[in-house]
């Protein structure tokens, strides 16, 4: 074996394990989001003014997106690659009105506010109204900022205070406001206002969620035909959409009809992760553009972009970082095909930041067991599936942030971890959650959970009726398949 190559290998496996900052766009530095973020055409069609709702289920690029729009120069890159989208024009804004570092309420205050105030969809649609004021407080006039001086002065926490000022002033919020538009379209631009992690706003309580929801809902129901210039963005994960913000009923059907899915199909998932590997070391990025069949193109915001026909024109990459099995031949998989099908959620669909950390961790390992490969290879299989158990737990870990009461789902299940279940043996095993202790619990039990974990993806039902988890939730929930091999470590 060539040692030149094993320290040429080294050197990918280092770069290969930070392509993603850890996949999340949360945690990435601004700097990294642009070159890590990969344009999808159907998901730039939320550039359209009019498109008010953007839904997808979580790790889809919800984050990643709007932390994209409301940077001027990642803006000004994206649009590029949305021909047929209807396009702002003229000096347009995007503000993040949620979450507000610091400007705005957060999951306490909302929880401080209802306890006092209460929880009708009225009432919140005022206290949403209040926020959208003070997040526009810099593109007031003298007169509109005068006029709204009493809603502008309340600390940021204090919500109770700032739905008072805003009742006290009576219509003169909605005519500032109503005055900035027409300001906006004398000059011909837009400010839109996006709504982002709105799963925050309960800290764990969903009885918030729901009605914090519902509330912004209403607000931009009735509002989104009234201005022309002031645009809202609502960044809506699947499951409050489907379940939870429906309670909204015609005000959320005023909205639904123009959304955005945030659907990634796999050639965009290969593209992404290509673009990533190409942008973060140049020496990487030679590995990956030395394969013949990918074209790439520069852009100064978002560096190297692969272009990619179909999903089977990055298996030559893949093919030559891993080699073409999972194993000693067909029978153990198609590399390529298995990277995609192990990060798949229980309702087939494939999201891009698992698939990013699965090939951080599998460079990792290699890395902390290094061994001899021949050129050109970069990964054994054995690494990419001891990685996979890694990537289910931080996804299941992660996902905590949003669905807490998971981990009392994952202590009940650990009393009988062999899956796949029987339906009635499943059901049994999610009732009586009420009894954990010093857990968040979820909002439903027996049955009812096992729909809504089926409905999130964290489950899936097999041809045969019986209960199974995907591998992408499997070893984080602790579970583990009937007559499967136990993996070396």
């Amino acid at each position: 074996m060539s040692i030149q190559w094993n320290e040429e290998r080294r050197t990918l496996l280092q770069a290969l394990q930070n392509i993603g900052s850890a996949g999340r766009a949360e945690g990435a530095p601004v700097d990294r989001i642009g070159p890590g973020y990969y344009p999808v055409a159907e998901h730039l069609r939320l550039l359209d003014p009019d498109v008010v709702l953007v839904v997808g289920p979580r790790g889809s690029g919800k984050t990643e997106i709007a932390r994209v729009l409301t940077d001027a120069a990642l803006f000004d890159a994206v649009k590029v690659y949305a021909p047929a989208v209807r396009l702002p024009g003229g000096d347009s804004q995007w503000l993040s009105v949620y979450p507000a570092g610091g400007k705005g309420f957060e999951g306490l205050g909302l929880r401080t506010f209802m306890q006092t105030a209460g929880s009708g969809t009225e009432t919140l649609r005022e206290l949403w109204f209040a926020y959208l004021v003070r997040a526009l407080k810099d593109h007031l006039d003298d007169q509109g900022r005068t006029d709204v001086e009493p809603l502008l002065a309340p600390s940021a926490a204090d919500a109770e205070a700032i739905h008072r000022a805003f009742l006290e002033l009576g219509t003169k919020p909605v005519v500032v406001l109503d005055r900035l538009d027409e300001q906006l379209e004398r000059q011909g631009r837009y400010l839109f206002a996006t709504y982002d992690e709105l799963d925050t706003l309960g800290n764990g309580d969903w009885k918030l969620v729901e009605a914090g929801v519902r509330g912004l809902v209403a607000l931009w129901a009735a509002y989104a035909r009234r201005w022309r210039r002031i645009r809202a963005k609502l960044f809506l994960r699947t499951d409050l959409y489907e379940r939870h913000a429906k309670a909204g009923g015609a005000d959320l059907a005023k909205l639904a009809a123009g959304r955005v899915e945030l659907a990634w199909s796999d050639r965009d998932l290969y593209g992404q992760l290509l673009k990533r590997m190409a942008n973060v070391d140049k020496a990487l990025a030679g590995y990956v553009e030395a394969v013949k069949g990918v074209t790439w193109s520069d852009d100064p915001s978002l560096g190297r972009i692969p272009k990619l026909r179909t999903w089977q024109d990055a298996r030559p990459v893949v093919e030559r970082m891993v080699g073409v099995y999972m194993g000693a031949n067909q029978k153990k998989g198609l590399v390529y095909r298995w990277l995609l099908d192990h990060v798949r959620d229980g309702l087939g669909r494939g999201y891009p930041r698992p698939f990013v950390k699965l090939m951080e961790e599998a460079a990792r390992l290699e890395l902390q067991n290094f061994g001899t490969l021949r050129s050109p290879r970069l990964l054994e299989p054995s690494s990419l599936r001891r990685a996979l158990d890694r990537v289910s737990g931080d996804h299941v870990a992660q996902s905590l942030d949003e669905w807490p009461w998971l981990e009392a789902i994952k202590g009940k299940l650990r009393g009988d971890p062999l899956v796949p279940y029987a339906e009635k043996e499943a059901i049994k095993l999610l009732e009586g959650l009420s009894e954990a202790k010093d857990a968040t619990l979820p909002p439903f039990e027996g049955r009812e959970l096992l729909d809504y974990l089926l409905e999130l993806g964290i489950f899936r039902r097999r041809p045969d009726g019986r209960l199974d988890a995907p591998d992408l939730y499997l070893a984080g929930l602790g579970l583990r398949r009937k007559g499967g091999v136990k993996k070396k470590r």
